[in-house]
């Protein structure tokens, strides 16, 4: 399995506790576990966030093999975990629960505050395992398959991806991937991809390269390999690089094929643009 990835946004608390730190990253494999709350010099956590209405020890994330756990340690607040890419579910972990399993595959963990804002951090959770088929058993019919690329085609970053294969899908012999700004506009109007926003699809095109598809390692060397570039070209290159391989990558497999077209809004037509 490959863990799961916690992000907390930049302005949260980050690693230094104060409301304008920098966004964190933590990527945790099985039996790891992430604090979060406060903190002190006391009370070492690895997420912390910037309010005095959380805990210095305001709760922890534990991963498991196939999930992912949510223990809160306040003994007054209940803290929500929101699935971003459903229809407004949730979840309500009351105060003291302790390894709360959470389903969802994208999960925000909100905690309330004074501020009139909730502080929240992200997590993305493990791969799904799947059955193998009926008749498959035998001598290892205790082991367990899992997919090779394990993709949510009712997420919000599969939709990205059906958009950026788009072209080859539809046999227009495009010369390069869609851009993030293409991308944007490409899903406008679509209900729950049409308020996108460019950062927004940025991060979806990163969790594809580096967690679904894994390839990031592989594109970062790449474009290494290429050398010359620096700054803010180099920044680009490597955004152009990731995107080029998510693609190739995802059709080379039938990752994404042409029935998943229908995910995607209408086309406006060229005579409708020009009238």
């Amino acid at each position: 399995m490959s863990g799961i990835v916690v992000h907390l946004p930049r302005g949260s608390g980050g690693a230094g506790g104060e409301p304008g730190g920098g966004a964190v990253t933590l990527r945790l494999g099985p039996g790891e576990v992430a604090r979060f709350g406060r903190g002190s010099s006391t009370t070492p956590v690895e997420l912390r966030l910037a309010d005095e209405a959380i805990s210095r020890l305001a709760g922890e994330i534990r991963v498991t093999d196939d999930h992912w756990r949510l223990t809160n340690h306040s003994t007054t607040q209940t803290y929500l975990v929101e699935n971003p890419e459903g229809a407004g579910e949730y979840l309500r972990v009351s105060p003291r629960r302790a390894g709360a399993p959470i389903p969802f595959e994208f999960s925000r963990v909100v905690l309330p505050t004074r501020r009139g804002t909730n502080v929240s951090f992200q997590v993305f959770a493990p791969d799904h395992v799947y059955l193998d088929p009926p008749g498959a058993g035998g001598s290892w019919g205790a082991s367990r398959t899992v997919t090779a690329y394990s993709l949510d085609e009712t997420a919000t970053y599969f939709l990205v991806l059906v958009a950026l294969c788009e072209p080859w899908l539809r046999d227009q012999s495009p010369v390069a991937v869609p851009t993030t700004p293409q991308v944007v506009e490409r899903l406008r109007g679509h209900a729950t991809g049409g308020g996108l926003t460019a950062r927004a699809v940025s991060s979806h095109i990163d969790y594809l390269a580096d967690e679904k598809l894994r390839i990031g390692a592989a594109a970062a060397a790449n474009e290494a390999g290429a050398g010359g570039c620096t700054g803010t070209a180099a920044a680009g290159d490597r955004r152009n690089g990731k995107r080029d391989a998510v693609v190739a990558l995802a059709l080379k497999f039938a990752v994404v094929r042409e029935e998943h077209l229908a995910l995607l809004p209408p086309r406006a037509e060229a005579g409708a643009r020009g009238r």
